[in-house]
């Protein structure tokens, strides 16, 4: 009697714990901008800011790539150079792409347009795998479009000609991300989730540090005090601990409730941008992050087997 009245109750606590995960990881990705754009302040350039992000989130992907992988078989040369490629792909050229367009957006505008993600990985799966696309689907993504669009256009008149290159660096950054997603889909049932997040991360970390090796003296990694405490916050609360929560919120509620619960992520960057940074709260900004926030969502109702598409 006792087994069958606990379930639901256990059923019910595993859901409100995959939920809280789901959000926090999703405000802990969101920080991540937050960090980036505060760094920036002491002159600091985008290949040494995330050469120290990787160089400290390093030996805790290593760990959780060891732990993940115990007991399991070693990778074959085809994981191997499929693990390279997602870590270049995934993790170095996205991570990279989005710091340097963080120097000329609004961290407000970074978080929609890195939001755009699971629109890209539909797009990659109609063109590339032939998956046929609803009419739904067409209408979440045109909503989302509209939304970026919107803050887009507010941040062209008021910030001027350097928004189109940040705005396409951080494009560029989603797009690399989505084509992880894409094509990492089979790589994760032969490894696992957490496995190959820790492998393909580890990848670009060490990408992230030889990068800087050969484009700048060892003489740059004197930098101030402030930006080696940003650095540490933002390898851990805002790397390591947000993809460890969102695979433990995928594991409880599954991809689709993960995904929609993430949807607080724009909305706390904003937050955070406007009490940290400064950064002007307009109506523009509302509705463009009502709109993202709307076709993302209808975007999920359309296809609730998707994977919870978040970008690190």
């Amino acid at each position: 009697m006792s087994a069958f009245s606990s379930t639901p109750k256990t059923l019910a606590n595993s859901r409100r714990q995959g939920l809280i995960l789901a959000a926090l990881g999703a405000v802990g990705f969101s920080g991540k901008a937050i960090i980036v754009k505060l760094a920036y302040r002491y002159g600091v350039d985008a290949v040494t800011l995330i050469m120290y992000r990787m160089l400290f989130a390093l030996p805790m992907f290593v760990l959780l790539a060891w732990w993940a992988g115990r007991g399991k078989p070693s990778l074959t040369w085809r994981d191997a150079r499929t693990v390279l490629g997602l870590g270049f792909c995934g993790y170095y050229l996205s991570s990279f792409l989005d710091f340097a367009g963080l120097r000329y957006i609004s961290a407000s505008l970074e978080r929609l347009i890195l939001y755009l993600n699971p629109t890209l990985v539909l797009a990659f799966g109609a063109f590339l795998f032939r998956k046929p696309v609803t009419r739904a689907q067409i209408l979440a993504l045109a909503v989302s479009y509209c939304g970026v669009l919107c803050v887009f256009g507010r941040e062209m008149s008021m910030q001027g000609t350097d928004v189109p290159l940040g705005a396409t660096l951080v494009f560029g950054s989603a797009v690399s991300y989505a084509i992880y997603l894409s094509y990492s889909g089979e790589e994760v049932q032969r490894l696992g989730a957490l496995r190959l997040t820790g492998l393909a991360t580890t990848v670009a970390c060490l990408i992230c540090i030889a990068q800087f090796m050969l484009l700048r003296p060892i003489s740059s990694m004197a930098v101030p005090a402030a930006v080696l405490w940003l650095s540490v916050l933002n390898a851990t609360l805002c790397t390591f601990a947000p993809v460890v929560m969102v695979m433990m919120a995928v594991e409880r509620i599954g991809a689709s409730q993960t995904a929609q619960a993430g949807t607080i992520g724009p909305l706390s960057t904003i937050l955070m941008a406007v009490i940290l940074l400064g950064e002007p709260f307009t109506a523009w900004i509302a509705a463009g992050t009502v709109l993202v926030l709307a076709g993302i969502w209808l975007l999920t109702q359309s296809q609730p087997r998707s994977v919870a598409e978040v970008s690190p």
